[in-house]
């Protein structure tokens, strides 16, 4: 029996496809595996019986993914499974931004109890009448799942579209409408466009990417959108550039204190991912992740161990090792199962910084005297014996 644990709330439509040999438990420290979607783990302690994390979503900042693969907990995430909800509320937020729609639904709110308020409509609508986004040039910074979206959404509502991702993957590219121009370097989207949009993710070199420097060398009138991490964009560098009419408006889906009081800013409260379909998605998948790796000991979607699979056991048994990514650590492996008497069938081994993985499927069951040789190995993090 497979116990799991849920830090918050998850999509019955994702939890219903556990079989009967899954229990769901209330105690986190004794789960096999953890749901969870915006929970804060780094201060919690983290049980040596716990295999797996599957985050609800995309960005793992609220999980010790460093803490995790030193004790052997495989952490995976839903990356796309919430894509369009994001790639929709970009386009609302250029929309938004375009037309001044929320000034005029707050004059409307202030006017409404005026009774000449059909004909003063009239006379007021040019001060929120804004322009269209047809024609206008938009900037994509961060080419994944929701990038690719965006990029080709834009380009179908007639936007020339601009693209900039070093780490563009093989099926990004496939997806991509062949009219997005791909551009070596951030600075010819800041250069030239008059909407920038950015989905990356946050880290040491993209920590507050937009700012004062980034900033002086856009257009005049530029509008930024930021619905992938607050800190991309440094608060009071975009509050300066807006007070200055440099930007024309920030679209962000981060409140916080500095923010919300921005003049031009337009703030949503992390409404994202926050879609039926995109929850119930990414529901969906961390439950399929979770039962792939508790069942065959197949890793897909990791952040912080290698992709790694070997398809359904078809052979006596299987065995997992989380491990170090030090040399010979495979003859060890071998060795320790032709001590044995155990032959092994099929093999797979995949690293991933300082971590590795390696799947072994053998013609005989592993033993307990095995496994106890197995964890002794120097660099070794974790044994499981999957079948």
């Amino acid at each position: 029996m497979v116990k799991y644990n849920c830090l918050n709330p998850i999509a019955n439509v994702g939890l219903d496809l556990f079989t009967a040999d899954y229990e769901k438990t209330e105690n986190f420290q004794e789960a096999d595996a953890v749901l969870v979607r915006s929970a804060k783990m780094h201060d919690m302690e983290l049980p040596d019986n716990l295999k797996a994390v599957a985050r609800a979503g995309a960005g793992v900042n609220n999980i010790p993914l460093d803490k995790c693969a030193e004790k052997g907990i495989v952490v995976f995430n839903t990356p796309g499974a919430n894509a369009n909800g994001v790639k929709e509320l970009v386009i609302a937020g250029m929309l938004l931004a375009a037309r001044d729609v929320v000034g005029g639904i707050n004059w409307i709110q202030s006017e409404k109890e005026n009774e000449d308020i059909a004909a003063l409509a009239e006379k007021q609508k040019k001060n929120y009448a804004g322009t269209e986004i047809m024609g206008k040039t938009l900037g994509v910074i961060g080419l994944g799942a929701i990038g690719v979206r965006v990029a080709n959404a834009a380009v179908n509502l007639g936007m020339s579209v601009m693209g900039y991702d070093p780490f563009l993957s093989v099926d990004g590219a496939w997806n991509l409408s062949s009219e997005v121009q791909h551009v070596k370097t951030t600075e010819e989207i800041f250069k030239s466009c008059d909407y920038i949009t950015v989905h990356v993710p946050l880290l040491d070199d993209t920590r507050e990417m937009i700012n004062k420097d980034a900033i002086s060398i856009m257009k005049d009138g530029v509008v930024v959108i930021n619905m992938a991490r607050d800190l991309l964009v440094c608060d009071d560098d975009m509050a300066a550039a807006l007070e200055a009419g440099k930007v024309k408006a920030y679209v962000s889906d981060f409140p916080n204190t500095k923010s919300a009081k921005m003049k031009g800013a337009i703030v949503t409260p992390h409404l994202g991912a926050s879609t039926e379909e995109s929850e119930d998605n990414c529901a969906v998948m961390a439950v399929k992740e979770i039962r792939n790796f508790m069942e065959n000991g197949n890793i897909i979607n990791s952040v912080n161990y290698p992709s790694c699979e070997l398809g359904v056991c078809t052979k006596a048994g299987r065995v997992t090792i989380c491990h170090k990514n030090i040399p010979n650590m495979i003859s060890s492996f071998t060795n320790a199962f032709a001590q044995a008497n155990i032959n092994i069938a099929d093999m797979v081994d995949k690293s991933r910084g300082d971590y590795a993985y390696t799947i072994l499927d053998i013609d005989a069951a592993a033993t307990s005297d095995l496994v106890s040789k197995l964890e002794a190995i120097d660099g070794v993090v974790k044994v499981r014996v999957v079948k």
